[in-house]
């Protein structure tokens, strides 16, 4: 089974790629299941109810998200009835929503996604290998192919969460830094990996907003607004191909596709 994960989407550029490369890329490749992270689809910053239905509408079958996910009120009664959008596993067991779900793929195969967030140089969150293995054990008699949206600032951090996941689930995805990183990989038990997946957005920009402003605020130092870049809009992430009957990966390959 083939499996499209989207990097972090940033605001309507980010959206207007996924509606119009998504539809190919899952004829070109045969897709089965997307997901994509979605935490900065609303003006490079949170989501909304509006914005996520968007999105499944636009073929994304299972919304991750991290850091972002509450910047915008209206998303928190919708979190608590919406299971495809997910909020970090490792948030406090109070928080709304669900850190982890199982949903069904276009054929009816059971995949199960869990999100976690990081906590080097991030927030004070639950330790996220004890509430992946936690959230491992709650689905796994329910999905053989389980993903894992791992959102954080360093490396290492999402290295390891691979290596002590290896064998346990099929893919280990990062997220959050909007820069696509070329360690992609088949650790030796089976579990596919990637330290970021990347940005879908305007590649034309600092991470997606506009340059000019990220530039007067490094050399000044001085408050300033960041607004949404729009050019060179691309699509990054991965493809996954995914054994149906083990829940081991086969494959992890890159993808990197610019709307034209």
């Amino acid at each position: 089974m083939k499996i499209l994960f989207i990097g972090d989407t940033v605001g309507s550029p980010g959206r207007q790629a996924i509606k119009e490369l998504v539809p190919k890329i899952k004829k070109r490749e045969k897709i089965e299941f997307v997901i994509a992270n979605g935490e900065n689809v609303a003006g490079g910053s949170g989501v909304t109810p509006q914005l996520a239905d968007e999105l499944f509408g636009y073929g994304v079958d299972c919304i991750t998200s991290g850091d972002h996910i509450w910047k915008r009120k209206e998303i928190l009664d919708y979190i608590e009835s919406e299971k495809r959008l997910l909020r970090p596993a490792n948030y406090p067991k109070e928080a709304p929503g669900l850190g982890s779900t199982v949903l069904k793929s276009e054929s009816g195969t059971n995949i199960g996604v869990i999100n976690l967030i990081g906590r080097v140089f991030m927030l004070t969150v639950e330790c996220p290998f004890r509430v992946a293995k936690e959230h491992v054990d709650k689905i796994k008699d329910k999905a053989r192919i389980i993903i894992v949206d791992m959102h954080a600032e360093a490396t290492s951090e999402k290295i390891a969460l691979g290596w002590y996941l290896d064998g346990m689930v099929s893919a280990v995805i990062g997220t959050h830094t909007h820069v696509q990183t070329a360690d992609e990989r088949v650790l030796p038990n089976g579990t596919a990996f990637i330290s970021d997946a990347g940005m879908t957005g305007p590649f034309d920009s600092v991470i997606g907003r506009k340059k000019e402003q990220i530039l007067t605020r490094f050399i000044t130092q001085m408050p300033a607004r960041f607004e949404m870049a729009e050019g060179d809009v691309r699509l990054n992430g991965v493809i996954l191909d995914i054994d149906e009957k083990t829940g081991k990966a086969n494959s992890i390959r890159r993808v990197q596709e610019k709307l034209v």
